[in-house]
C-alpha cells in the first residue's frame, strides 16, 4: 500500500473517533431507560478486531444500549466454528447484563456469521440487525484469491468459505428470518485490481453480492468497505433502522 495509503488509513479511526464524540447526542433518561434491555452484538470483519466497530460501540452506548463487541480469530477457524464461538459468548455476556432482546450490527463476514448462526439455532430475543458491507451472495474476491494455488496454503479457511464456489457458506443458508436492514457501499463502479468488482460496489463486495432474500430494507450510501463503520451517517442509519425497522429515507 502507497505511504499516503497507509497514513490515511492510520488517521481514519481516530478522525471517527472524534466525529462520534463530537456528534454525541443527549439522551432522555426514559428513553435510555427503555433501551438499557436491548442488547446489540457487534461482529466486525475479517482481518479486524473488535476496535475497529469501537466508534459504532460508543454510539450505540450513547443511544442507550447495552453493547457487546468482542473479537473472534477470523484468520484461524472455519466459520461455522466462529460463529459458534463468538455468538454464544457474546448472548452470555448479553444475558449476563440483563439484556435479552438481542439485536446485531455487523460488517462483512460478521454478517455471515450471524446467518450461519441463526440457520443452526433459534436465537431467543431476537429483534433486529443490521449488516454493513455484508458478501451475503458470496465474494467475488474471495472466490479470486482462494483459487490461487500458491495462496491456498496460507489463507484463512473463511476466506475459502466466503466464495462463489461449492464450498461457499453464505450461498448455502436460506432467507433471513428475522428483521434485517443491509446498508451497501456504491462508492465504486469498477476497479482496475485482479479479482475485484467491475460493478457497482464498495471496493470490495458487490450492491448485488450485500443482497439477502428475507431483508427488511436495503440502503445504497456513497462509501467504500473499509471506511463504512466509521461513517457519521451510516452509524445514523444504523441506530435509525435498529428503532424503526426501515432507514431513513430523507436526511
Amino acid at each position: 500500500m502507497p505511504v499516503v495509503g497507509k497514513l490515511i488509513s492510520q488517521l481514519a479511526l481516530p478522525v471517527a473517533l472524534m466525529s462520534v464524540m463530537a456528534s454525541a447526542r443527549v439522551q432522555a433518561e426514559d428513553t435510555v431507560g427503555a433501551r438499557a434491555d436491548r442488547c446489540v452484538i457487534l461482529l466486525h470483519g475479517l482481518f479486524r478486531s473488535s476496535l475497529s466497530l469501537k466508534p459504532m460501540q460508543w454510539f450505540l452506548d450513547r443511544d442507550g444500549y447495552t453493547t457487546v463487541n468482542l473479537s473472534y480469530p477470523s484468520l484461524l477457524h472455519p466459520i461455522p466454528e466462529l460463529a459458534e464461538d463468538v455468538i454464544t459468548n457474546s448472548l452470555r455476556t448479553c444475558h449476563a447484563r440483563g439484556a435479552h432482546k438481542i439485536n446485531f450490527v455487523t460488517h462483512s463476514l460478521g454478517g455471515i456469521l450471524v446467518r450461519q448462526y441463526a440457520s443452526v439455532q433459534p436465537i431467543q430475543g431476537m429483534q433486529r440487525a443490521v449488516m454493513l458491507g455484508p458478501p451475503n451472495g458470496g465474494s467475488q474476491v474471495a472466490e479470486y484469491y482462494g483459487s490461487i494455488d500458491f495462496l491456498s496454503a496460507i489463507e484463512p479457511m473463511a476466506i475459502r468459505q466466503l466464495g462463489t464456489g461449492e464450498e461457499s457458506i453464505p450461498r448455502s443458508l436460506g432467507p433471513v428470518e428475522f428483521e434485517l436492514g443491509v446498508i451497501a457501499g456504491g462508492a465504486r463502479d469498477s476497479t482496475l485490481l485482479p479479482g475485484f468488482p467491475d460493478e457497482p460496489s464498495d471496493g470490495t463486495v458487490s450492491l448485488a453480492e450485500a443482497v439477502v432474500p428475507g431483508m427488511l430494507d436495503f440502503l445504497q450510501m456513497p462509501v467504500t468497505h473499509t471506511f463504512m463503520i466509521w461513517n457519521p451517517k451510516v452509524m445514523h442509519q444504523v441506530g435509525y433502522f435498529l428503532e424503526y425497522g426501515t432507514f431513513e429515507r430523507e436526511m
